[in-house]
């Protein structure tokens, strides 16, 4: 081989042994987290659900009207929402109309004074609550009438912290979106199901948090996040660390993707990337390896360029049956979703692209968020770049059932 070829071949062949090791991890660990047979108690406390909400996003009145058909005893609903005139809240104001027995606040935050604006949203909701079991969840997912049973059952045992959900990716139009769903059903749940079989969950996923109130007590409150990125992240790996356990439920939820064009596609996703680069250091650099498909078209441009044309063919053949494999595996057998399966012959080039957007994690320290830029620094703190204008404090507007 050329001296050129014959290092692309050996990088390339690492790699794809390195990430087939990972398959192996995923498959593992997607069979003992489908084969668990965890029960528990009848247990059904009263519980707040807090709702952010920011504008109109797709599907938008699908995903919160879901949350009002709960099949559940006891529960009520705070939004939050920056701005009165906010066109969700118009959703919202139509559902309690809908839904008369479920008990519905709305709570006007006003602006930001701090980065991030979910967590000063849910930091004037929280006191709010008149239930000591919460469930903090986003605007962009779907669930089914059993989700609060099914999160909430877990907190019956003390020792546990924090419930949090796996999800699928639900596109809404388009190449981008699909390819956004894939990775959420896909390289999110292989990550997550992998990470808990190794060393327990250390975090939680912001879809879906519950928790009780004596722990976010201890652990100082949600407003203490208010300053990083990854809050869902820091609010999992806090209450770990102060003793409890955060365990994944079996309820898988709808992640909707907001996403439809291919800028706003990618600014996520690397943002999505950036966070978990601040958030976690270590563990994004040990990301590389679990991609398949760079290593595959390096061992096969090597091995082609050294003449061997069908081992190279043989070898990118092997990238792909192995991220088929994995799509099929996170996608069809942890989460039931069948768009995994019939568009896992397209996760090998989302793969392609994660490892894109990976690099491109280390390309600078600014992200997009909600159309305003801000810096990450150590830690995974925000500084926001965009100026902010003055926070009005929370109002409570409207008090619906």
């Amino acid at each position: 081989m050329v001296p050129l070829g014959h290092s692309l071949y050996l990088v390339g062949i690492l790699g794809l042994l390195c990430s087939t090791g990972y398959l192996l991890l995923v498959l593992t660990s997607v069979l003992r987290f489908v084969g668990r047979h965890e029960q528990y108690p009848d247990f059904s406390p009263a519980v707040t659900l807090f709702k952010p909400v920011h504008g109109m996003e797709p599907q938008l009145l699908e995903n919160l009207e879901s949350f009002f058909r709960q099949d559940y005893p006891e529960f009520e609903l705070i939004f939050g929402a920056r701005d009165e005139r906010d066109e969700a809240l118009a959703l919202v104001r139509q559902l309690s109309h809908k839904y008369p027995h479920v008990p519905v606040r709305i709570a006007i935050s006003g602006e930001p004074n701090r980065p991030n604006a979910k967590v000063c949203s849910l930091e004037r909701m929280v006191p709010l609550a008149t239930a000591d079991y919460f469930i903090f969840s986003d605007s962009d997912v779907r669930v089914d009438r059993s989700y609060i049973r099914d999160v909430v059952a877990p907190l019956a045992n003390p020792q546990v912290g924090m419930t949090t959900c796996l999800y699928r990716g639900v596109p809404t139009g388009g190449l981008w979106s699909q390819l956004e769903a894939l990775a959420m059903s896909v390289e999110m749940t292989s990550g997550v199901l992998t990470a808990n079989m190794l060393e327990g969950m250390k975090f939680a996923l912001g879809p879906t948090m519950a928790t009780r109130r004596e722990v976010l007590e201890k652990v100082g409150g949600i407003g203490v996040f208010a300053d990083y990125c990854s809050d869902d992240y820091l609010l999992g790996n806090t209450i770990t660390r102060h003793g409890y356990r955060v365990v994944i439920s079996n309820h898988v939820i709808d992640h909707v993707v907001m996403n439809r064009n291919f800028r706003d596609s990618i600014l996520h996703q690397v943002r999505w990337m950036k966070s978990t680069r601040f958030s976690r250091p270590i563990g994004h650099l040990g990301t590389a390896l679990t991609f398949a498909m760079p290593f595959g078209l390096l061992a096969s441009i090597g091995a082609i360029a050294a003449g061997h044309v069908k081992t190279g063919i043989a070898l990118l053949a092997a990238a792909l049956v192995n991220r088929m494999a994995l799509a099929i595996a996170s996608g069809i057998t942890a989460l039931r979703d069948r768009n995994a399966f019939w568009y896992c012959w397209l996760y090998p080039l989302r793969d392609l692209m994660g490892f894109c957007f990976w690099v491109m994690s280390y390309l600078g320290t600014t992200i997009v968020w909600r159309g305003e830029l801000y810096r990450l620094v150590s830690g995974g703190r925000m500084e926001r770049l965009t100026p902010a204008t003055e926070d009005t404090g929370a109002v409570v507007v409207d008090h619906l059932a």
